[in-house]
């Protein structure tokens, strides 16, 4: 078996999902990025991030 391709990392991201969006929050997300200069999916985890405490009620 080949060894493993890539770089080593101690927070592997194994999952990967697909969302679809509207235009609204599509622009929503775009103006994020673009003002704390994160791409998309870096975005996306600090907004699940925020679900968080609602789910420790």
């Amino acid at each position: 078996m080949a060894p493993k391709t890539g770089r080593p990392t101690s927070n592997p991201k194994p999952y990967k999902i697909t969302v679809r969006i509207d235009e609204k929050n599509k622009n929503i997300l775009d103006s994020y990025c673009k003002k704390y200069s994160v791409n998309q999916m870096e975005a996306v985890r600090r907004g699940i991030a925020k679900l968080e405490p609602d789910i420790k009620e």
